[in-house]
């Protein structure tokens, strides 16, 4: 048996091998290791494949966020509001354009922003919501749309942990996730469904004239060379990464079955504990599982933790402290209790080994392990 990692990306490059050293190989060869062919041509693959008019690579995820809030004209003082249980760069790039971070709780259930928080937090000075995709699976699009429409908003989509995830309007109609706002941002950060072999993000937008704006900021402000009519930042895709994420982009869906298959597994195992609340499927969403995220429910974390590391079973804790909590972010307009089913996420979720070479009998150490010391 293998051993047995967080994400197994060594075990995923042995299969894709072949394709991705050629790749390579042929970026280096050209020496176009900026702005290069293949960039344009996985850009390319990436609009087919989401539907989006238009995808604009930049340098990492949260470049992308950055980047889409410079290009919407978002100043300092606008109000941007965002959920407190999240990875820290939803709300870093608001606190580093000056702009107004405002924190909203999430659902208990499927640990995404909460729409009904969203309504009650606006003010005249809000200019976008940013809902989190988290752990692999969309938040509510019709109710936040149909609140952004209301109040005038942007939606800047955080699709960092859900890109290839469906959403399924209450028309019947269904986009990927990140196309449905005003723009969507993504991560090609290794472990990501989607990832790079250092770091990579995008942004995904249908609107013709932010999209140009879009590839303007992430340039230096430039449209034409050496002529900048915006103020930019210097956020680029490197050809040797869009050559590895060309030869994963078709995989991507044989990638989300077998987390699936991975998380069906942990479900039938941990279903019907009382002790554990296995993740719970938004109906209008499919989960592409970046996460399999338990909560727990009187149980020692620190102890689990302790004792699958033991049996060399790793395990995290995303996220441990909320932002509304964390030292950098402190401000008076929040205190701890401000935000209960956060604060007890925080306290209570753990996230097991999720990725596409999980194998059997990997799975059967992992859940019996588990069991063993819920059990005991």
């Amino acid at each position: 048996m293998r051993k047995i990692s967080m994400v197994d990306l060594k075990a995923q490059y042995e299969k894709i091998k072949p394709g991705v050293d050629a790749a390579i190989n042929e970026v280096i060869s050209s020496t176009s290791f900026i702005n290069g062919p293949v960039v344009k041509e996985f850009q390319a693959d990436l609009e087919k494949y989401l539907g989006v008019k238009h995808v604009i690579p930049c340098g990492n995820g949260t470049d992308a966020l950055q980047v889409a809030m410079m290009a919407l004209g978002l100043k300092p003082g606008d109000e941007v509001i965002a959920p407190s249980f999240t990875f820290i760069a939803t709300a870093e790039v608001i606190a580093l354009l000056g702009l107004t971070p405002v924190l909203v709780e999430v659902d208990p259930h499927t640990f995404n922003i909460d729409p009904a928080a969203v309504e009650k937090a606006i003010t005249p000075k809000t200019r976008a919501i940013v809902p989190v995709h988290l752990f692999g699976q969309s938040a509510d699009m019709d109710a936040l749309m149909a609140i952004a429409e209301k109040h005038n908003l942007y939606i800047i989509e955080d699709a960092c942990q859900a890109i290839g995830a469906d959403y399924l309007f209450a028309d019947g109609s269904t986009k990927k996730v990140g196309t449905i706002g005003h723009v969507g941002c993504t991560s090609f950060f290794p472990s990501k469904n989607l990832g790079c072999y250092g770091d990579g993000g995008a942004i995904f937008t249908q609107d013709d004239e932010l999209a140009k704006k879009l590839r303007s900021v992430v340039n230096h402000g430039m449209t034409v060379r050496y002529y900048h009519d915006d103020i930019g930042v210097n956020s680029r895709l490197d050809s040797i990464q869009a050559a590895v994420l060309k030869v994963k982009l078709p995989h991507l869906d044989e990638y989300a079955a077998a987390r699936r298959k991975a998380a069906a597994a942990y479900d039938q195992a941990f279903g019907n504990h009382p002790k554990l609340q296995v993740p719970v499927r938004f109906d209008r969403s499919n989960h592409v599982f970046h996460q399999y995220t338990l909560l727990l429910n009187g149980v020692d974390r620190a102890g689990l933790i302790e004792f699958l590391n033991s049996r060399e079973i790793p395990a995290m804790v995303y996220y441990p402290v909320p932002i509304h909590l964390q030292k950098a972010y402190l401000d008076p307009r929040y205190k701890p209790g401000d935000f209960p089913v956060t604060e007890d996420l925080s306290k209570k979720v753990i996230s097991l080994p999720m990725h596409t070479e999980l194998e059997d009998e990997q799975l059967s150490l992992i859940t019996s392990s588990v069991l063993e010391y819920l059990n005991r």
